[in-house]
């Protein structure tokens, strides 16, 4: 039974996005590999009798808008899985850590990522080990610092340390309103504070890393008038090849996070610089990848693991 099974600790499957998302994109080929599919949400995992359990459901992938059946709903002891993949997006709040705790407890089963690499590598936090291949940037909740980083630069991205998606980016130039900035600090506490890059209307390039190798890359385009990229803020992918300064810091970071423990990463660069995301805890964009380039990176994925 252990050597069949896929656990996968994601969102709500009926939020998924077929097209695009990367967690069914992963299952669907270890399905294709004979592997039973396990899904369960992260508020479903709990611990009896010191074992680790998840209540959730036995699935099957289809290639179509409706792409899952439920075959059982199960409660079941996580060490029968084989593999078990963390997916759930961040916020990288205290529940996301409980859960990394409870997996932790798990002796024979391979984690990807791994839960205390998970926690370890913040995401942006970590980012900080490569400063000298990013722009300007400072990590803060003082009010003062953030004012003085505006005066210098002019125009800076605020984003929560623990934010993902696009979610709650501000673009803050020389003329801001500090009551705004003031409401900002006291809702994210922690922000990372970065000189704005203007190429980003060009777009900006998602780098894939599996298992210490650089593997793919993509651009997202923002939509017109906006500067975010992500794909979930209406940005758009196209094929991209990375520069050599871009494949020679890749290259360094992927030789650093596959020591820290990280299976799967994305990182993100504008105009050459790394702009502070090296993402490990839900990395996205290999389905988009695939239907741009016809390689399947999840077979890389899988392959390395088997």
């Amino acid at each position: 039974m252990k050597n069949k099974i896929v656990a996968i600790q994601g969102d709500n499957l009926k939020k998924l996005n077929y097209n695009n998302d990367t967690t069914i994109f992963l299952a669907a080929e270890a399905q294709n590999r004979k592997f039973k599919i396990f899904y369960y949400e992260p508020k479903n995992i709990f611990i009896k009798n010191n074992k680790i359990y998840a209540y959730g459901d036995f699935i099957k992938l289809f290639n179509k808008k409706k792409f899952f059946k439920l075959l059982s709903k199960r409660t079941i002891n996580l060490e029968n899985a084989r593999y078990l993949l963390i997916r759930q997006d961040p916020p990288f709040n205290m529940n996301y850590i409980s859960t990394t705790y409870f997996l932790d407890r798990l002796k024979t089963v391979k984690i990807i990522n791994n839960p205390t690499s998970i926690r370890n590598v913040s995401e942006k936090l970590y980012s900080y080990e490569f400063r000298k291949y990013m722009p300007p940037t400072i990590f803060t909740s003082r009010l003062e610092d953030i004012k003085y980083f505006i005066r210098k630069y002019k125009s800076v991205i605020l984003k929560p340390i623990h934010g993902h998606s696009g979610n709650d980016i501000a673009l803050l130039k020389f003329k801001y309103r500090e009551k705004y900035l003031r409401r900002y600090l006291n809702k994210h506490g922690y922000v990372m504070c970065q000189k704005f890059l203007p190429g980003i209307i060009n777009g900006d390039k998602r780098v894939f890393i599996i298992n210490g190798k650089v593997v793919g890359s993509i651009s997202r385009v923002p939509k017109k008038g906006s500067f975010l990229s992500n794909l979930s803020k209406g940005g758009k992918a196209i094929i991209s090849k990375l520069t050599k300064k871009e494949n020679t810091i890749s290259k360094i970071i992927a030789k650093k996070i596959k020591k820290d423990g990280i299976y799967f990463a994305g990182i993100d660069f504008i105009s050459e610089k790394l702009n502070g995301d090296i993402n490990v805890t839900s990395p996205t964009g290999l389905k988009n990848y695939f239907d741009l380039t016809r390689i399947n990176l999840a077979k890389l994925f899988w392959k390395d693991l088997l």
